[in-house]
């Protein structure tokens, strides 16, 4: 079974889960703050307010970005 990574908040967890990712870019062009491919970890909750965070994850069409709110 494939790690999922969790990203978390006080109002939003974030799951990824790479094996599944088709690299579309959609996350990256949404919010390159919060989705950053060459930082560590890639993704920072901490740029962008929840309802923006989901906006750009309800975008991703492998489904290898999803979220559940708190």
């Amino acid at each position: 079974m494939a790690e999922t990574k969790t990203h978390e908040t006080d109002e939003l967890r974030v799951f990824w889960k790479a094996d599944i990712c088709q690299h579309s870019g959609n996350c990256v062009r949404g919010n390159g703050a919060v989705f950053d491919p060459k930082r560590r970890p890639w993704i920072d909750l901490s740029q962008a307010s929840a309802e923006e965070v989901m906006r750009v994850i309800d975008t991703c069409p492998s489904g290898a970005l999803s979220y559940e709110q708190k």
